[in-house]
C-alpha cells in the first residue's frame, strides 16, 4: 500500500551544515522502491528550499512557508499570500518597533541587514546562500509578495510583549528556540498543507507518516496518522510525536522508518 511521508528539512533530513547523513538517503531510496510518496514539509518559504541538494533524494512534492504552499512532481497546487496591505500593516509596526525581521515569500525573501544587530552575521550568512532572491524591504513596500515571516526577538521586554499583542489574533507566533519567533498567519500550519495536499491526491489520512524536530512540526507531528521526531530534536516536538527515534547522525530516520515498515 502506497504512503504519503513528509519531512522537515532542518534538523530533520540534515544539520545545520546542510549535512544528510548517508542513511537517511538509503531510507529515501528504499521508500520510492516500494512506491511511497516523498513530501518535503518546511517552514521554508519555495524559494529558500534548495532543489539541486534535496530533490534528488526522490521527493514527488513540496510543502513550504508552514502550510502556505503546496506542490506536487513540480507543479503548483496551492499558494496562500498575505493580502499587500496587510504586509505593509505589518511592515510598518516591526519597524516601529525597531525590530530585525525576514518577510519571506515564494520568489524572494526581504531584508534590511541594518535592523540587525551588528555582531549579527545573519544577514550575511542569507545573503550568500540566496544571492539576488534576497532583496532589501526598503524600497520595495508597494511589491511585498510574503507569506509568512521571522523576527528576532525584541530585547525590551515590554516591546516583545506589544509584538505579540499586536500580532497574536491574526498570525500564530512559533517560538522556535535559539532568537528568534516564525509568524504564520492564523490558519495555516505544516498540518493544513498535509491535509491539503492529500485531499488533492486521494491520499487517505491512515496513510500519512511525518518525521520532524521542532517546534513548528508540532502540528504536522500530531496530524499524520503516525509521526516520528528526532532524538536530538525539542522536547516538545518528542511529546508530540508518536514515536521517537534515534538523533539525526545516528540513523535516526533510517530507523524510524525501519519502525513503520516504511522501508
Amino acid at each position: 500500500m502506497r504512503k504519503a511521508v513528509f519531512f522537515d528539512i532542518d534538523g530533520t533530513i540534515w544539520d545545520e551544515k546542510q549535512q544528510i547523513p548517508q542513511s537517511t538517503r538509503e531510507a529515501f531510496r528504499k521508500m520510492k522502491e516500494r512506491g511511497h510518496y516523498l513530501f518535503i514539509s518546511s517552514g521554508r518559504t519555495r524559494v529558500f528550499i534548495p532543489e539541486k541538494d534535496l530533490m534528488p533524494l526522490g521527493f514527488d512534492g513540496i510543502l513550504a512557508g508552514c502550510g502556505t504552499y503546496g506542490e506536487f512532481q513540480g507543479e503548483v497546487k496551492f499558494y496562500h499570500r498575505i493580502p499587500l496591505e496587510e504586509i505593509q500593516r505589518v511592515n510598518h509596526f516591526l519597524r516601529s518597533l525597531g525590530a530585525a525581521y525576514i518577510l519571506e515569500g515564494r520568489h524572494v525573501l526581504y531584508l534590511d541587514a541594518e535592523r540587525f544587530p551588528k555582531d549579527s552575521s545573519f544577514p550575511q550568512q542569507m545573503k550568500r546562500e540566496m544571492g539576488e532572491k534576497m532583496v532589501r524591504v526598503t524600497g520595495n513596500e508597494e511589491r511585498l509578495e510574503v507569506s509568512k515571516f521571522c523576527v528576532n526577538y525584541m530585547e525590551d521586554a515590554e516591546k516583545q510583549k506589544e509584538l505579540e499583542r499586536v500580532l497574536e489574533p491574526e498570525y500564530t507566533v512559533i517560538h522556535r528556540g535559539g532568537n528568534f519567533m516564525e509568524i504564520v498567519p492564523r490558519g495555516f500550519h505544516k498540518a493544513t498543507g498535509i491535509r491539503e495536499i492529500c485531499k488533492l491526491l486521494g491520499i487517505a489520512h491512515a496513510d500519512t507518516y511525518s518525521f520532524g524536530d521542532s517546534t513548528n512540526d508540532l502540528d504536522m507531528l500530531e496530524y499524520t496518522a503516525h509521526s516520528a521526531a528526532l532524538g536530538d530534536g525539542m522536547q516538545q516536538a518528542k511529546e508530540a510525536a508518536e514515536f521517537v527515534t534515534a538523533p539525526l547522525w545516528e540513523d535516526g530516520i533510517y530507523l524510524g522508518c525501519k519502525h513503520f515498515d516504511l522501508i
